[in-house]
């Protein structure tokens, strides 16, 4: 399997792009007439996967995709796919019949038999979810004709988890938000959060840590409204609402004392352009330092697609995978620096 391209995803022309690094849209589904995946056998998840791959590689799919089954890949492979948010960590360590199914472009994915038998994910850099959204729902309408879902004509889709029962679908957006985090206002924005049923995660999603400041914002109900109802709360009230936030944290640190942040962010750059060793909580720590510091034009270069393009470039599966070979916990952190020298150290 072919590294993962990461340059759709790093690279956006959206207004919010300061703030959105990425968008995303999810549909779960189930096979009718199978056991949710927590409940089969490895037989009946073989079955899932029976009926579901056809229906992927078939001339009727909306658009081509590669079947990788996860049960045969290796684990560089799998470690890729994590990184590259195309699978969950769950899918990654998980062991028995599943698989997933990437489009071309790499911001589209299927995994077959993680929480639900068939979770479908379209990507875009920015605050685009709509876009997510058309490109999802058209390759579900493709698919849907030749597998059966669990449906109920009250409650919607079926999913193993209550809160994806009725539309299935998820809007989600990777935000920046350094300067909540250093005005110590992000307690806020997750009672808000909940106060308003959204899920707000770590980096890597469900049941990770934040890393780099990223913060994945994500509605949690989906029974009761419309696809197109819950998209136009999503991105014209909460996810602006958040930006919005996090845009007056910003200004706030350079009224109190803007020389104070100028020091951070030029002592961070300059550990980056010059560091032999860096530890990927580190990377990802000075990382996002600078990317704050190009937002308010304090760092003139790197650009900001080069920024982010590094923040999954410095993660271990990634670095060995360039490198072609396993590497120690003492190499990782010298090809670390070395990559990032070499993107930011000339600047």
């Amino acid at each position: 399997m072919s590294e993962p391209s990461t340059d759709d995803l790093t690279t956006s022309e959206s207004l919010d792009e300061d703030v959105v690094l990425s968008s995303r849209a999810r549909l779960a589904r189930n096979v009718a007439k199978l056991p949710f995946v927590h409940r089969s056998t490895t037989d009946q998840r073989r079955e899932a996967m029976t009926r579901v791959q056809p229906a992927l590689e078939s001339d009727a799919a909306a658009e081509p995709t590669s079947w990788i089954d996860l049960e045969t890949a290796t684990s560089m492979q799998r470690r890729l796919l994590f990184e590259q948010h195309l699978i969950s960590r769950q899918h990654a360590d998980a062991k028995g019949p599943r698989a997933v199914a990437v489009s071309s472009d790499q911001a589209l994915s299927v995994m077959v038999n993680e929480e639900d038998h068939v979770r479908m994910h379209a990507m875009a850099p920015g605050l685009q979810p709509g876009l997510c959204f058309e490109r999802i729902r058209t390759f579900d309408a493709a698919i849907e004709p030749q597998v059966e879902w669990a449906f109920h004509e009250r409650w919607g889709y079926q999913s193993a988890c209550a809160t994806n029962t009725g539309t299935g679908i998820r809007f989600s957006a990777m935000l920046h938000l350094p300067a909540l985090r250093i005005t110590r206002e992000l307690e806020k924005v997750r009672q808000a959060a909940k106060d308003l049923h959204l899920a707000v995660r770590g980096y890597y999603g469900e049941g990770s840590e934040s890393s780099g400041n990223f913060y994945q914002v994500s509605n949690q109900i989906t029974l009761g409204c419309s696809e197109e109802e819950l998209l136009d709360r999503f991105v014209n009230t909460i996810v602006p609402g958040i930006i919005d936030y996090e845009r007056s944290a910003r200004q706030v640190l350079l009224r109190r004392n803007r020389i104070a942040v100028e020091d951070r962010i030029d002592r961070d750059l300059a550990i980056l352009s010059s560091a032999k060793l860096l530890k990927v909580d580190e990377a990802m720590r000075r990382l996002s330092s600078v990317r704050l510091g190009r937002c308010l034009d304090i760092v003139k270069t790197p650009s900001l697609q080069v920024i982010n393009r590094l923040f999954q470039e410095i993660q271990a599966g990634h670095l060995q995978n360039a490198a072609a070979k396993k590497l120690s916990p003492e190499e990782s952190q010298a090809a670390r620096a070395e990559l990032v020298r070499k993107h930011i150290g000339h600047h």
